[in-house]
């Protein structure tokens, strides 16, 4: 029985991957601060190991085949780049610095490293990076990791796996999830103009584990499904959970004014989710293609609104609870 070490499980991604790597038969040591921040099921092939991301797991990496590493700063509110970089570069590096045995290094990064298209023609691995995602210290610090990583091929093979926009069942915090309370249950929703590609945390979860079986060495994949405008999609949330809101757009100019805002409070200091790059990243259509994911590693996706569905129905676990 291969092994696998994996980080950030208490995540939306991390607790689908576990979910995956079990089914298919491995055995996984998981990094946790805590056990009990572990929500998923005991399993007898799975073992969990408490400690951050600066600890010293030689004694986990011994025997391990695989290194799955998910853990990231994903907050949008940080004012400073070493913010991210302590947990999406330092952190990779350190991991990174005690897997000189393990077949393969799997790093879980962003789409947002790589330059979207349009509904025509969307954005795949090989489209260059721009604005505002060039501009984003996540996006900036996932992709330096990236770059370390496929700098250091020849010691430990790296795979690059890139998920758009995930949404399913196991958002503890939520994270991507929070999305859907934009318009759950609500009367009035209002939209901005802009797009992303939206897949089911699940689909991506899948994709990670064909990436560590069928992925070649200093490659990366988009794992993406449906591209969608936040008006199409806010649609699909209100079809599926029988709501009928009104929905009203958001002029561009109430957003740039809000980034403006946005980046005066982080000039003074202040955290906020505010700021031109954010607010820049509502109005475009930030769309990707799976292409390369569909035909290499033979992923499959199941529609989003599984992905809606799912997350909905833990949500609505988690508030009866």
């Amino acid at each position: 029985m291969k092994k696998v070490f994996v980080t950030g499980i208490t995540g939306l991604l991390g607790a689908h991957v576990v979910i995956k790597l079990l089914e298919n038969g491995y055995f996984v040591i998981a990094l946790v601060r805590k056990k009990s921040g572990y929500l998923g099921k005991e399993d007898e092939n799975l073992r969990l190991v408490e400690g951050d991301l600066f600890s010293d797991f030689s004694e986990y990496l011994k025997d391990v085949n695989f290194i799955i590493h998910i853990a990231a700063e994903t907050r949008q509110n940080l004012l400073n780049y070493d913010d991210y970089r302590k947990i999406n570069f330092d952190a990779v590096v350190h991991l990174f610095s005690q897997a000189g045995h393990v077949e393969k290094f799997l790093f879980v990064s962003t789409a947002n490293t790589l330059g979207f298209g349009n509904l025509s023609t969307p954005g795949d691995e090989n489209y260059p990076w721009k604005y505002p995602f060039d501009q984003s210290f996540y996006a900036k610090s996932k992709l330096e990791a990236e770059n370390f990583l496929l700098q250091k091929s020849h010691i430990v093979k790296p795979i690059i796996v890139n998920p758009a926009f995930m949404i399913g069942a196991y958002d503890n915090k939520p994270s991507s999830g929070k999305i859907l309370f934009w318009v759950w249950k609500k009367k009035l929703v209002f939209y901005p103009k802009g797009g992303k590609n939206f897949v089911n945390a699940e689909d991506a979860a899948g994709g990670i584990l064909k990436a560590m079986e069928k992925g070649k060495t200093g490659e990366k994949y988009i794992l993406a499904n449906e591209n969608l405008k936040y008006k199409d999609f806010f649609r699909k949330v209100n079809q599926l959970t029988n709501q009928q809101p009104i929905l009203l757009p958001i002029p561009d100019f109430i957003l740039i004014f809000l980034g403006l805002i946005g980046d005066c409070l982080r000039f003074a200091k202040i955290k906020t989710s505010l700021s031109s790059v954010n607010m820049k990243a509502l109005r475009i259509d930030n769309f990707y293609t799976n292409k390369k994911s569909v035909d290499e590693l033979g992923t499959s996706y199941q529609t989003i609104d599984k992905g809606i569905r799912d997350a909905i129905k833990y949500f609505e676990s988690k508030i009866k609870n």
